[in-house]
């Protein structure tokens, strides 16, 4: 069974930086992309960064040059490095990945992620 799980979200400061974590059990494929998405209160899951298993990355425009995914294989967890935070960056932030990477890695789907995990909450204040 495969289980993702976030952590490292909280509250900061605009200007501030967190570091959110996703740990990964039970996945075992060696083709995939993975990746983080957030989603606001009545609005569609929104796509932040991919990464897939060669290490190449794709980001959305509103969060490149502040943000950087990559992953730790012998960990089996996924980050997110999020610099520069702003207030609209406030979301519910979730993990996600996509088996075989077949949405392709230039592509944003939260419908054709695989797996996902709960979610975690990020607030920016100004």
């Amino acid at each position: 069974q495969v289980k993702l799980q976030e952590s490292g979200g909280g509250s900061v400061q605009a200007g501030g930086s967190l570091r959110l974590s996703c740990t990964i059990s039970g996945y075992t494929y060696s083709t995939y992309c993975m990746g983080w998405f957030r989603q606001a209160p009545g609005k569609e899951h929104e796509g932040v960064a991919l990464i897939d298993n060669e290490g190449k990355t794709n980001y959305a425009d509103s969060v490149k040059g502040r943000f950087t995914i990559s992953k730790d294989n012998a960990k089996n967890t996924l980050y997110l490095q999020m610099n520069s935070l702003k207030p609209e960056d406030t979301d519910m932030y979730y993990c996600a990945i996509d088996s075989g990477c077949l949405n392709g890695l230039n592509r944003f789907n939260w419908y054709g992620m695989d797996y996902w995990g709960k979610g975690i909450l990020v607030t920016i204040s100004s």
